[in-house]
């Protein structure tokens, strides 16, 4: 301790060495090094933009060409329907639990993609797709109810016991096809054709 404060009374007595003291520290300091190196760097935001802008445009052409010569593969879609979501391809039969109106043997089409997609590519909606992208028809095949359920209760040493049976509607539906309509990136309007539309 002693050594350090004989040391800081030799620097403080001799003005000439004090300034070249400073001067030695400013020259062996880092911070200006460091100042100089994290000067932020000028991004050019256009550039980056466009570049994005052709890099998607790419990834689009693509998918358009697999899919003009129908080598995409099997779609799969996601959908909303009666509150829940189901991952469906072709030929899938989905169970639709509660009461639903359409009957049987009817023809519908689903509106609410969420995504669809293929071995390459995968499309997602922004929380659906644009209407018109994405076709997934289906058909109803079945109206049934559910098992029996039994609810029984029972109070001990009060007589009473209770026994309830529940049976709810289930709908059963068959997917017929998913289809990519237009390619993308296109202004085209989707086709105005009449479809039932239940949902």
């Amino acid at each position: 301790m002693s050594l350090l404060a004989q040391s800081v009374r030799q620097v403080l007595r001799h003005t000439t060495q004090r300034a070249t003291l400073s001067g030695a520290m400013r020259a062996l300091s880092l911070a200006p090094t460091l100042q100089q190196q994290n000067k932020p760097a000028t991004i050019d935001v256009s550039v980056i933009a466009k570049e994005h802008q052709k890099e998607c445009q790419t990834v689009c052409e693509r998918i358009n060409q697999q899919v003009a010569k129908s080598e995409q593969g099997r779609l799969f879609a996601v959908v909303h329907l009666c509150g829940k979501q189901f991952k469906i391809t072709p030929g899938d039969i989905i169970l639709v639990e509660g009461y639903w109106p359409p009957t049987i043997g009817d023809e519908i089409s689903l509106d609410k993609v969420l995504l669809a997609g293929a071995r390459d590519f995968t499309l997602i909606g922004r929380p659906i797709l644009e209407p018109g992208l994405v076709t997934v028809k289906a058909t109803i095949i079945e109206k049934t109810l559910t098992h029996t359920k039994t609810h029984f209760k029972k109070k001990r040493r009060k007589q009473y016991m209770r026994i309830n049976f529940q049976r709810s509607p289930n709908t059963m539906i068959r997917i017929n096809a998913i289809e990519l309509t237009r390619p993308l990136d296109s202004n085209a309007e989707p086709d105005a054709e009449p479809s039932k539309r239940l949902l």
